[in-house]
C-alpha cells in the first residue's frame, strides 16, 4: 500500500473546484492508500492578517474535508502546527539549500507580482513544503500542475542533505499531477478561484446556492437556439462534477445540441445536480459543525499518526547531521 500526502492551505472557504479536482481524487485514493493530508496552518501565516481568522479557516477545512467524505478510518487528517518536526526538518534542508534553488522559485515571483509581501517565510515557501513532505516518508505526493517546481525542489532537497550526510536519510517521492489540473470555471467564465471571488460553495443556504448558480455568465442565445455544450460555462462545470461519460452529462449536451432549452433550464439542471451531490455532504457538515469533538478527535489522531512519522525521520536527519 503507497503512502500518499498532501496539504492544502486554508486561504477561505472550500468550493466545487476544489472539491471536482482535488478532494474527489482522495475520496478515490484513500480505500487502496495509506493517505496523510494536512491544513497547511504555517504556509497561511506567509499572507494571514488575522489570529482568529486563520483559525476559524484552519478548522473549516478540516470539517469540509470530513463532510466531503475522508474517512478518517483510512485517512490521517491533521494541522500542520500539531508536527512541530516539520519546522526542524525545514532547518536542517534550509542548511543545504542554495539560494540560486529559492531565486528560481516561480511561485514566489508570481506572488509578489500579485501584490503579496515579500517576506523571508513567502520566499523560503518550498523549503517548508518539502518538510511537510519528507516528513511522513511518502511514495507519492498528487499535486496541482502550479506545484510541481515546489516538488522538484523537495526531491532536490532531499537528495542534496543524503548526498552532504552520506546517508540515505530521504527517500525521493513520486508526483502525480492532479486530475485539477482541467480547469472548473467559476460564474464568471475564468478559472474557479477564492482570489477571483468567482467560486461556488456548496454548503451554502440553498436559496443563496441557488441565486449563485443563476448568476452564472452566459452569452446571449435564447431558448429556441443551438447551442454548444463545451464553451458553456454551465455545462463545463455540470460535467466536471457529474463526468463527461456520465449519461446525465451526456443527456445535457443533447438538450443544449437541441433548441428548446435555455440557459435557465442548463442552471436548474446544474442546482439540482449540486443539491443531488452534495446532499450527504451538507447533512454531515451540519452534524460535525453541531459537534465540534467528533473534529478535535480526527485533527488528534491523524496529528499523532503524522508525528510518529516524523520522529523517526527527523530522528534519522538530527543524528546524521551530528545532532
Amino acid at each position: 500500500m503507497k503512502r500518499v500526502l498532501s496539504g492544502l492551505q486554508p486561504s477561505g472557504q472550500l468550493h466545487i473546484g476544489n472539491y471536482a479536482g482535488a478532494i474527489q481524487q482522495f475520496l478515490r485514493m484513500q480505500r487502496d492508500h495509506e493517505m496523510y493530508i494536512f491544513v497547511a496552518s504555517y504556509h497561511a501565516l506567509t499572507s494571514s492578517k488575522s489570529a482568529s481568522d486563520l483559525r476559524l479557516a484552519t478548522r473549516q477545512v478540516a470539517v469540509d474535508y470530513l463532510a466531503f467524505g475522508l474517512d478518517p478510518s483510512h485517512c490521517h487528517l491533521y494541522r500542520q502546527q500539531d508536527v512541530p518536526e516539520v519546522t526542524e526538518l525545514a532547518w536542517l534542508l534550509a542548511c543545504v539549500c542554495p539560494t540560486s534553488l529559492m531565486e528560481k522559485g516561480v511561485a514566489f515571483k508570481d506572488k509578489v507580482a500579485n501584490g503579496l509581501a515579500a517576506n523571508i517565510g513567502l520566499y523560503t515557501y518550498p523549503i517548508l513544503q518539502a518538510a511537510d513532505i519528507l516528513s511522513v516518508d511518502p511514495d507519492l505526493v498528487p499535486v496541482g500542475r502550479d506545484q510541481v517546481q515546489n516538488i522538484e525542489i523537495a526531491r532536490d532537497l532531499a537528495a542534496k542533505f543524503n548526498r552532504h550526510v552520506d546517508a540515505e536519510i530521504f527517500r525521493l517521492p513520486e508526483y502525480r499531477v492532479r486530475e485539477d489540473a482541467a480547469m472548473v470555471p467559476g460564474v464568471d467564465g475564468k478559472k474557479m478561484s477564492k482570489s477571483y471571488g468567482n467560486t461556488i460553495d456548496p454548503f451554502m443556504e440553498e436559496k443563496a446556492l441557488r441565486k449563485r448558480i443563476m448568476g452564472i455568465t452566459t452569452d446571449s442565445k435564447g431558448v429556441d437556439d443551438a447551442k454548444e455544450p463545451e464553451t458553456c460555462t454551465i455545462y463545463q462545470i455540470y460535467a466536471a462534477l457529474a463526468g463527461t461519460q456520465d449519461h446525465r452529462t451526456q443527456m445535457l449536451a443533447d438538450r443544449y445540441r437541441s433548441p428548446g432549452m435555455g440557459y435557465g433550464h442548463a442552471k436548474q439542471e446544474l442546482f439540482e445536480l449540486i443539491m443531488d451531490i452534495f446532499g450527504p455532504a451538507r447533512a454531515k457538515r451540519a452534524e460535525l459543525m453541531a459537534h465540534p469533538t467528533l473534529v478535535d478527535d480526527v485533527l488528534r489522531a491523524g496529528a499523532k499518526a503524522a508525528r510518529e512519522k516524523a520522529q523517526v525521520v527527523t530522528a534519522k536527519a538530527r543524528e546524521a547531521c551530528g545532532l
